[in-house]
């Protein structure tokens, strides 16, 4: 005989209905909850602010910001921009919220942090089928779940999930090396090759830039003179030790000594320059950073350099006078997995498909990323609790972009990226003009997006989509032919707005609550992941 709860309709409904636990009310874990409620799960959002305050965090609001309050860039051709349109396409909770508490930021979205926080705090309280614990969770929930602590997690619980997901798997620093665009390394004073001709490539693997004495000394005396970042203290190891020996700054190591450097990172061994037939000085070599081959990253060039310095630093290398910076080295604590070893193209965890992740412990980085990947998240999970099949956005939308990287990245060389359109697929044959090829992305991801919600019955039926703000690409054009077609011919705007690249904040570096950027690794493309229940 069925036993009713004084006999409340609403009551027995919550007790026949599958429950998922969400950890963590940050911007994903609030995203991941609001997208499992509205699908109708019952949802138990925890929090453990203010009951247990972060080093980082001053309110106990849901949401907060703690550092820059910009989302990014809101232009659709632009890799935010798309990444944003997207969120909107798939009822986003986090850009609603942004929208309504956006402050002038010229082409970003900005907003009011107090009143953003208020109102995804608002939200989700008020909504019938979340329910808010403000408690630590100090163990990994032992049903379905989905853990979105981010950069701060706590020690009981980070310890909890290393042992079931392995403590080789789970990191507490970023070491961040710069990224640049391939096609902004100046190659009349580069060269390629592999250290002793070994590498897969017959032209070489990497792309190197030789100095000679002069060059290194003046190289030398301006990075150990650079402006740093100011570490806070949560960002120290125990012993107040700011970075462990393995992932030193490169400035830390040129104060060692500029031996330090032309025997570590910036030694010739096995190179010859062509241009003279011998040995450099010293040498940056440079790492393919993506499989398109678009993106390069400075091997071994971790450093916690403001963001302006590092930058005027960094273009004395020869062949990176002009190098156009999609991500700037950084240092910081983090608390993230080794998602390719770890995790599903759909952000489930291997050794249990009824937890997922989200946020930045997966290794995505942004505001915008954060969020976006508790779409993912919250959705599959309440997918799964519901018998539906689990599924992942397509690697030509920026989303699936960023789920497919963090998935398929090289898990001996993974570290956290953030959306830019070195992500995605490149066309055949190329888009050469970059101010077209960005249109056409968005043009592209868009299209890819609206098909595969359409055939992925993604948004559950009674969603609330919000219509797009007035910004708009600045052509008609719906597909990548007619954006290449449409863009006007000038390559004016691709200095104006470096797309994505660094953040506007040069002369300051993000922290650890505010990461912006990240990840060398190189990626295999893979048709949109869907599995069935």
């Amino acid at each position: 005989m069925s036993q009713t709860l004084n006999g409340n309709p609403e009551a027995n409904a919550e007790r026949r209905t599958p429950r998922l636990d969400v950890v963590g009310g940050g911007l994903a874990g609030c995203e991941a909850a609001w997208q499992a409620a509205e699908r109708g799960v019952y949802v138990t959002l925890y929090e453990m602010r203010p009951k247990r305050q972060t080093p980082a965090h001053a309110t106990d609001r849901l949401a907060e910001l703690v550092c820059s309050n910009s989302l990014g860039s809101t232009r659709p051709d632009r890799a935010g921009g798309l990444l944003q349109a997207e969120m909107r396409r798939m009822g986003s909770l986090i850009l609603r919220a942004a929208e309504e508490s956006a402050v002038p930021a010229g082409g970003a979205l900005a907003v009011d942090r107090e009143a953003f926080a208020a109102g995804v705090t608002e939200r989700i309280a008020s909504h019938p089928r979340i329910t808010l614990v403000r408690d630590e969770v100090r163990t990994v929930p032992a049903g379905p779940a989905v853990l979105a602590t981010g950069p701060l997690t706590s020690d009981a619980l980070a310890t909890d999930l290393g042992a079931l997901l392995g403590a080789d798997y789970l990191y507490f620093f970023d070491a961040l090396c710069p990224i640049v665009e391939a096609d902004s390394i100046d190659m009349s004073l580069a060269f390629r090759q592999s250290r002793y001709d070994r590498g897969q490539q017959e032209e070489g693997d990497y792309i190197n830039c030789p100095l000679n004495e002069e060059e290194f000394a003046a190289f030398h005396a301006a990075l150990i003179a650079a402006e740093r970042i100011e570490l806070r203290d949560f960002e120290q190891d125990g012993e107040g030790q700011p970075f462990f020996e393995r992932c030193l700054p490169i400035e830390v190591l040129g104060e060692r000594g500029a031996q330090a450097l032309a025997f570590g990172p910036m030694r010739p061994v096995g190179l010859r320059d062509p241009r003279t037939g011998q040995r450099p000085h010293a040498v940056v070599q440079l790492r393919q950073d993506n499989i398109a081959g678009s993106l390069y990253n400075l091997v071994g060039f971790q450093t916690n350099l403001k963001w302006g310095a590092q930058a005027d630093v960094l273009r004395m290398i020869p062949g990176l006078g002009d190098a156009e910076f999609v991500r700037l080295g950084q240092m910081h604590r983090n608390t993230f997995v080794n998602s390719p070893s770890v995790l599903t193209p759909h952000l489930a965890t291997r050794v249990r498909d009824d937890l997922f992740l989200a946020g930045q412990i997966t290794g995505i980085e942004g505001y915008a990323g954060n969020a976006a990947s508790g779409i993912v998240a919250g959705a599959n999970a309440a997918r799964r609790l519901l018998g539906q099949p689990v599924s992942a956005p397509p690697p030509e939308t920026m989303l699936g972009a960023l789920c497919h990287y963090v998935t398929h990245a090289d898990g001996k060389h993974f570290q956290p990226m953030k959306a830019n359109f070195g992500i995605l697929p490149p066309f055949a044959p190329p888009v050469r003009n970059k101010r077209r090829r960005y249109h056409a992305y968005g043009e592209r991801g868009l299209a890819t997006l609206a098909s595969w919600l359409e055939a992925s019955s993604w948004n559950p039926a009674g969603m609330a989509i919000d219509a797009d703000p007035a910004v708009q690409p600045s052509h008609p054009a719906t597909s990548p032919a007619q954006a290449a077609k449409h863009v006007p011919t000038s390559d004016s705007a691709d200095t104006a707005d470096t797309a994505d690249t660094v953040d506007s904040k040069m002369g300051d570096g993000p922290s650890a609550s505010d990461p912006t950027e990240a990840s060398p690794s190189a990626i295999a493309p893979v048709a949109p992941a869907q599995e069935t229940a």
